[in-house]
């Protein structure tokens, strides 16, 4: 059985790493990275970097590769490849498996600001303060350009213009300790927040650190997804779907 998986997150490798060479050797694995960062962190099996092109070229991959069954494990706001590999597993008639972590969910003492997109959440920062923490990653900064507070912007790679004016870039990449982000909060005297609804714990510390703080959190929503797509929450959920289809 051949599992084409659409990666680039920890669960994505995560289930890579479960799925490869078990079963005595009966599920082959691939996995997919859209190449946005230039060392990823490579998940065990076959690994293929770089797009499709669309999903009739995911439709030829998948044929041509005779991939049986399709994970997307991509991250919450990579909307574009989910809907690619809603139509292409239909068009391709090979079932389809949505692995999404669970959303954020506010605590008893957030104070969060959910926005639709980066653009709102640039507008949401009138009022709510000048040093922001910008943990959104390098793709989007534009829509921070006019902005005139003062940014942290952390991200696995160096970002490219356009860009806020006043910008200070942190290379990092989680997972992320709570001591760590409690002094990223301090150190650099951060008054708000700006973060994607990404779920997962990776960088979920910077919530519980922000919370201590009494930082205000800008939170951009989660895009649509795909409608008919059957899911899983976890990789052990994921992990048995593939065994349930090797077997049948």
């Amino acid at each position: 059985m051949h599992v084409l998986i659409l990666g680039g997150t920890s669960e994505a490798r995560a289930l890579a790493e479960r799925l490869h060479g078990t079963d005595g050797g009966t599920v082959r694995v691939t996995s997919s990275l859209a190449g946005r960062v230039a060392a990823p962190r490579l998940p065990a099996g076959e690994v293929r970097i770089g797009g499709f092109g669309g999903v009739d070229g995911l439709v030829a991959w998948v044929r041509e590769h005779h991939v049986d069954a399709v994970i997307d494990a991509t991250h919450p706001f990579a909307e574009t490849i989910s809907f690619n590999a809603a139509g292409a597993a239909a068009t391709a008639h090979v079932p389809l498996l949505a692995l999404r972590r669970p959303g954020w969910v506010p605590e008893a003492g957030d104070d969060w600001h959910p926005v639709g997109s980066l653009a709102e959440a640039a507008r949401a920062l009138d009022g709510l303060g000048d040093r922001v923490f910008l943990t959104t990653g390098r793709m989007g900064l534009a829509a921070f350009a006019d902005c005139p507070q003062w940014f942290l912007v952390r991200s696995v790679d160096p970002p490219e213009p356009p860009m806020p004016a006043r910008t200070e870039v942190l290379l990092d990449r989680g997972p992320f300790t709570l001591d760590g982000e409690r002094e990223v909060l301090r150190s650099h005297r951060i008054d708000v927040l700006v973060t994607k609804d990404s779920g997962g714990a990776a960088t979920a510390p910077k919530l519980r650190a922000a919370r201590e703080s009494g930082v205000p959190v800008v939170v951009v929503r989660r895009p649509p997804v795909p409608e008919g797509v059957e899911t899983a929450a976890a990789v052990t959920e994921a992990a048995a779907w593939v065994r349930g289809r090797a077997e049948a």
